[in-house]
């Protein structure tokens, strides 16, 4: 008899007529699915250009759950969702069961591939599991939006047929992960861009340039509020020289009243493109109420560079949201040549090899992403620090990963905020010297804000947590231009990342499996979120939509439920594909 798993693989038996999907009509769990259940539906018809695909594991994101509490007024959904619900599901691997007429001589049946998720199509955002029904169904369709985007094509392929489901559905949120130390930042004024530059009652009289406004590079539109007056002089005779138009701004704009862009901003923008807002902000000599009255009309990917020598009286409100999703970066310099505030000290992504990281909500699935990529990394930290409120998020992580770091000569600390005693008397190791790195994988903004106070000279802090645009943290920014701190943020990834991800996977360099903390079947993917909403697992949660019903298990609880499965964990704790084919020929129909 014909091995399930081989046919399985071979993805040549013949399809049912019927898919089963979780439906998403609109804001809260109330709307996920009908009565807590999944729906049929018949099997999608898919046009010769087009593909029909098989989801075979899909990871649930906390990012799922934001689109479940916003509902239709999340930014990436475009359409009545009672009339056309939403499927989620963008942590996913899928295998190609039909292939248009089209597009025969490219693809074949069998053919597996991971998914881009973050797609954008004739400038619009449409994402996978947002605007294209995404993995929590058994089988979905693949259009030019995917196949001919514009950033090419956005599935890639998997090329070890020994790869694992979960394993290659996990390189999404892993090239999240290693995305967030591939971050580029512009190093001089965006060339073409808009530049505003504002003086406070404290400037000094006379500012340059070294580079970024003259021939080679300029900017193309340039506002003037309250420049001192010999600057402002040879500004204009060097904007007359260069065709540079000038507008006096006489006051700054009411925060309330400016237009912002929320709409989800492309990760290979690298170096951004204006958009609504300004590109650089520049302010001659560092005060707060202008600060926080100049930065909402940042273009994304917009840089503020704060000229001054002297610290501000207080901290500042910044928008730690719009840091994460808008790429928004302040720079500073005490130099008058306003160059050197850009290109001095560039902002780092890369953890400092050698250096301190703090890792601030590190018990979660991201987080522990983070630490692994961390350990293993070839220039690795020589102190990993790692918070969490959960003693048994926390416990579960140091299990996994303290004997690792030590082997690589790593001090690795782990610290719950909850013991407040043990929490200020590790942290108080750190106050002087402070962190290279601080990595925030909690979004809550007053952990932020005090996080930010850790910082040492040259540090960079990351905020990779989701962080709602319009969050404010108070943070002291007499830091960017005194420390040379900078503060950072982004988790989206690019294809390049998720090809990296996956070859990285396939090399063994990186292992996704030890990720997973429960799976489930499709019926499971309820449960899944909700738990995923309560923060319930360490690890991440793996659905397979095509096994038999399956309650959403701990990997602990393998054995009592499935003891052929649990008997091919690593250590008897961790996913591995020899567990992953076991469950598969136990549970597929």
């Amino acid at each position: 008899m014909t091995d399930k798993l081989e046919q399985y693989r071979r993805a040549d038996a013949p399809l049912p007529a019927t898919n089963r999907l979780w439906p998403l009509y609109g804001a809260g769990f109330e709307n996920f699915g009908v009565d807590g259940k999944p729906i049929t539906v018949p099997m999608p018809e898919y046009s010769p250009d087009e593909l029909l695909v098989r989801h075979d594991a899909c990871g649930h994101c906390f990012s799922d759950i934001k689109v479940i509490y916003a509902g239709q007024n999340h930014p990436r959904i475009h359409r009545n969702m009672r009339e056309r619900p939403v499927v989620l599901g963008h942590e996913v691997s899928i295998t190609v069961v039909g292939v248009g007429e089209a597009l025969r001589d490219q693809y074949q049946v069998g053919d597996r591939f991971i998914i881009q998720a973050d797609i954008f199509y004739k400038g619009k955002n449409c994402s996978y599991g947002y605007e294209i029904d995404g993995g929590l169904s058994e089988y979905t369709v693949i259009d030019q939006r995917v196949l001919n985007g514009d950033h090419g094509n956005y599935l890639i392929p998997i090329h070890e047929a020994g790869t694992g489901y979960a394993e290659a559905a996990l390189t999404e949120p892993w090239a999240c992960v290693i995305a967030a130390y591939q971050l580029r930042y512009r190093t001089a004024p965006r060339a073409n861009g808009t530049m505003w530059i504002i003086g406070a009652e404290h400037a000094k009289p006379m500012y340059t340039f070294s580079q970024g406004f003259d021939e080679a590079a300029h900017p193309t539109k340039l506002r003037l509020t309250n420049v001192p007056a010999p600057f402002a002089l040879w500004l204009r005779e060097r904007a007359a020289r260069l065709g540079i138009p000038v507008e006096d701004v006489p006051e700054l704009p009411d925060p309330a009243t400016v237009e912002t862009d929320d709409a989800p901003v492309s990760p290979a923008e690298v170096t951004g493109g204006s958009g609504k807002g300004v590109d650089d902000i520049i302010l001659l000599g560092a005060d707060p109420a202008l600060i926080e009255r100049a930065s909402p009309n940042l273009a994304s990917y917009g840089i503020m560079a704060l000229i001054d020598d002297a610290p501000m009286p207080r901290k500042i409100k910044l928008d730690v949201g719009r840091i994460h999703y808008n790429r928004w970066l302040y720079v500073g310099g005490a130099s008058t040549d306003i160059a050197k505030a850009y290109s001095d000290t560039p902002a780092r992504s890369t953890l400092e090899p050698g250096g301190r990281a703090w890792f601030v909500g590190a018990g979660g699935p991201m987080g522990r992403m983070h630490v692994q990529a961390a350990i293993q990394s070839e220039a690795s930290p020589t102190v990993i620090v790692c918070t969490d409120v959960s003693d048994v998020r926390l416990d579960d992580l140091c299990t996994s990963f303290s004997a690792e770091a030590q082997s690589k000569g790593v001090e690795f600390i782990c610290l719950n905020p909850m013991n407040k005693e043990a929490y200020a008397k590790g942290l108080a190791l750190f106050k002087e010297s402070g962190f290279d790195d601080i990595i925030i994988l909690a979004p809550v903004t007053p952990v932020i804000a005090d996080a930010a106070t850790y910082l040492a000279q040259q540090g960079v802090m990351n905020i990779f947590a989701g962080v709602p645009r319009g969050k404010f943290a108070d943070i002291d920014l007499s830091d960017a231009y005194l420390k040379q701190t900078r503060v950072i943020g982004h988790s989206a990834s690019t294809i390049e990342n998720m090809r990296f991800m996956l070859d990285q996977a396939e090399t063994g360099q990186l292992s996704p499996n030890r990720s997973v903390a429960a799976i489930g079947s499709l019926e499971a993917a309820y449960d899944g979120l909700k738990a995923v909403d309560e923060t319930r697992f360490p690890g991440k949660i793996v659905i397979y939509p095509h096994i038999k019903p399956l309650p959403l298990t701990a990997l602990a609880d393998l054995k009592d439920v499935l003891p052929t499965v649990a008997a091919k964990l690593k250590d008897g704790r961790e996913w591995t594909t020899e567990a992953e084919a076991e469950l598969l020929r136990v549970m597929l129909p």
